[in-house]
């Protein structure tokens, strides 16, 4: 089975070829790495590991900032092992200072991401999408934005330039915050925390170059298609957290069932053991065994 193992470093180039593609990238977040091989599975291009899904599997608790700079790699080195489409990694605010940045930036690209996106929020940060963000000024996340182009060199790795500003100081801010981290040389500019649509359509008009947005189910945003956000001129959509919510759902309702009913007959659908096993690629290692165990 080839790409049993990912192919994470010809992912770089791979996520780049897409951007000069005419169409939209969707990228569904996944929470862990057997997520990630379902989004790559469906025939999506490429995955976003999302910090609040990874905070989620691992620790069970809220995307606050409580998971490290060697956990966040190590997460992101575990999923590019187990697909070979381009990863999109959420690397917070870069754990520090300039040097924890450099840092970051050598850490994810040897883990094999395509992508890396940094905030600009103080530490601890948390998610976009709650109350509380707390911005450091523009001119420092400035100054963080080329320690970290500096660090990725001639790298394929991609920059995110990402700002929180639209909840914490209102759309102006965010706007005026993406156009100075293009002006720093950021690949790509991601206001997040949009929860309108027409903040959302404001964003679109005032900035210009590449950009990506990320549309958080139960948002207003989720009518918008990916061939509207396209219109718009947006380049990546991240769907941060739809296979997590659905997951867990899921997996809420099976439990409610099986101790209600004392079995799992009848309950949710859910893969067979087959299918499970096509998933994690069981066929591939059997083949291993049968040809060289003793």
């Amino acid at each position: 089975m080839p790409g049993i193992w990912g192919a994470s470093l010809t992912g770089e180039g791979s996520l780049r070829q897409l951007l000069e593609g005419p169409g939209i990238v969707p990228a569904p977040g996944a929470a862990d790495s057997i997520t990630a091989r379902i989004v790559a599975a469906a025939g999506f291009p490429a995955v976003y590991m999302t910090g609040f899904g990874a905070t989620a599997s691992r620790l069970g608790m809220p995307d606050i900032g409580l998971l490290s700079q060697t956990e966040m790699t190590e997460h992101a080195r575990n999923m590019a092992r187990a697909v070979s489409i381009p990863i999109i990694a959420d690397a917070d605010t870069g754990y520090g200072g300039p040097g924890n940045i450099d840092r970051t930036v050598h850490e994810y690209r040897q883990a094999g991401v395509a992508a890396i996106h940094l905030e600009d929020q103080v530490t601890p940060k948390r998610c976009g999408q709650l109350s509380g963000v707390r911005l450091m000024d523009a001119d420092s996340s400035v100054k963080r934005l080329r320690c970290a182009i500096q660090a990725r060199g001639s790298a394929d790795l991609l920059i995110i330039g990402r700002t929180d500003a639209l909840p914490a100081a209102g759309t102006a801010e965010a706007i005026r915050r993406a156009r100075l981290y293009q002006d720093a040389g950021a690949d790509l500019v991601f206001v997040d925390g949009i929860k309108r649509i027409e903040d959302l359509e404001t964003v679109a008009r005032a900035v210009d170059g590449p950009k990506v947005v990320s549309i958080v189910d139960g948002n207003e945003t989720t009518t918008l298609t990916a061939a509207d956000l396209q219109d718009l001129g947006f380049r990546v959509v991240l769907y941060a957290v739809t296979a997590l919510f659905t997951a867990t759902h899921a997996i809420a309702g099976a439990l409610t069932h099986l101790k209600t009913a004392g079995t799992p007959a009848g309950g949710p659908a859910q893969h067979t053991y087959e299918e499970f096993s096509q998933l994690v690629a069981a066929d591939f290692h059997k083949d291993l065994d049968d040809r060289f165990g003793s």
